[in-house]
């Protein structure tokens, strides 16, 4: 039986993808869940697994072809011993016979396929599990055996595991015994071709859109920025001490940013205006606050969004955070967890950068840029009088749509921040 493979509804707001690589040519033999092909869409670029095992008899779109939503993309034989590569000069000839069979018994729809959902812990623990080839080759190159790969929490369709969970698996297994993990040998990086002093190379598909999403983003919005100083030492003190017993309950290091969200969204209560939209002449406030986190990933970056951080405490900021930048970094991200952002932070201080002016991510009218914590000397107010200390001091800079919010308005926020931050009841966090 031949089956239709179509373009993967990859999100509410998506109506078409972008084929960026077939990962199987016409002929050859696929396993259930094997890698098909990558897509792209506006907001992420996924690769597709196959829906069935069997042989790819046809393939009707080419790279860097834009397809519908529900667009036929591959076809599939999955009696793979009849299977024959369908001809070219016969395939408008049979498709037009087989619709005209289909219209005169029954009118037959092909399902959307939706994107898989990210499953929970609990989710079909002990549902049978398929491991692909290349997931297997791992696993035996690693002695892994049957029980342990089956306690590995899947996140491909049904719970498949994936290439990114078995490698994540290792790399934390492995940590602690210094063992080397063995991959597959990853695919070598485009090299420019120099022809006299220069090269030319075409953008991938992933820079493509961040270079049309910054130019756009400069054309519409009117950008201002303001800066503030923010003493930290009270937080890097507490960091500090309670790391360790972070780490260990929770399994991941302690850092700065869930503070700076957390004092971002109390601000964002008061002043509704910076978690708003323009729409012509119209203000769209919103009742949410959806913090969007800049993440960078190795093709470029990313802004998987914290949603509804209004309702979660310090340590759900934490968590959310932390499975966010995780699964962002790994490929695993969702295009509806990129969207629906109300306001932006780009944390450049993890590169050691002091200072910032970070694009506003639209359609939202604020971002925080946060700078490196720095020690620098600094005026300490006593009862006795004046004197110089150390401190760990940080930059922040808050960009803002002069269309929306004026100079006051954008004052007044970063204010509010840096009172949030300096004045933070540490002891009742957790």
């Amino acid at each position: 039986m031949i089956i239709d493979i179509v373009m993967p509804k990859m999100g509410e707001s998506i109506t078409e993808g972008t084929i960026l690589e077939w990962r199987k040519k016409v002929g050859e033999p696929i396993a259930l869940d094997e890698i098909l092909l990558e897509i792209g869409t506006d907001k992420v670029d996924s690769e597709i697994p196959s829906p069935n095992a069997g042989i790819v008899v046809e393939i009707l779109g080419e790279v860097n072809q834009v397809m519908d939503v529900g667009a036929v993309i591959a076809r599939i034989e999955t009696d793979s011993n009849q299977a024959k590569p369908i001809e070219k000069n016969q395939t408008n000839d049979e498709s037009k016979d087989k619709d005209n069979e289909a219209l005169e018994s029954e009118e037959v729809k092909t399902p959307v396929t939706e994107f898989p959902k990210k499953k929970t812990i609990n989710d079909d623990i002990t549902e049978k599990k398929f491991f692909t080839p290349v997931v297997n080759k791992i696993a035996i190159e690693n002695n892994i055996n049957n029980e342990e790969l089956l306690s590995i929490q899947g996140s491909g369709k049904s719970g498949r595991v994936t290439k990114l969970d078995i490698l994540n698996y290792l790399k934390t297994r492995n940590d602690s015994k210094g063992q080397k993990i063995h991959a597959p040998t990853p695919s070598k990086a485009i090299s420019p071709s120099f022809s006299g002093n220069e090269a030319v190379v075409e953008m991938d598909h992933m820079r493509k859109l961040i270079a049309n999403h910054m130019k756009e983003s400069i054309d519409l919005s009117a950008h201002v920025y303001v800066m503030s100083e923010i003493d930290m030492t009270n937080i890097v003190n507490f960091v500090k001490k309670e790391d360790s017993a972070f780490n260990d309950k929770e399994g991941y290091p302690l850092t700065y940013t869930p503070f700076i969200i957390n004092a971002c969204v109390k601000a964002l209560g008061h002043y509704p205006e910076m978690n708003a939209s323009i729409s012509d002449d119209n203000i769209i406030y919103h009742k949410n606050i959806n913090i969007g986190m800049a993440v960078a990933i190795e093709k470029g970056l990313m802004v998987p969004v914290l949603k509804n951080c209004e309702e979660l405490n310090f340590l759900g900021l934490c968590r959310k955070l932390r499975d966010l930048s995780t699964r962002a970094r790994n490929n695993q991200i969702i295009p509806d967890e990129l969207q629906g952002s109300t306001f932006s932070i780009s944390n450049f201080g993890v590169f050691n950068v002091t200072m910032g002016t970070p694009i506003i991510n639209q359609p939202n009218v604020g971002i925080l840029g946060v700078g490196a914590v720095k020690k620098r000397p600094a005026v300490i107010e006593t009862n006795e009088g004046d004197t110089i200390g150390i401190k760990s001091m940080m930059i922040l800079s808050l960009g803002f749509d002069h269309r929306l919010i004026d100079g006051a308005g954008g004052s007044k926020f970063i204010e509010m921040v840096r009172e949030n931050i300096e004045t933070m009841n540490l002891e009742n966090l957790f």
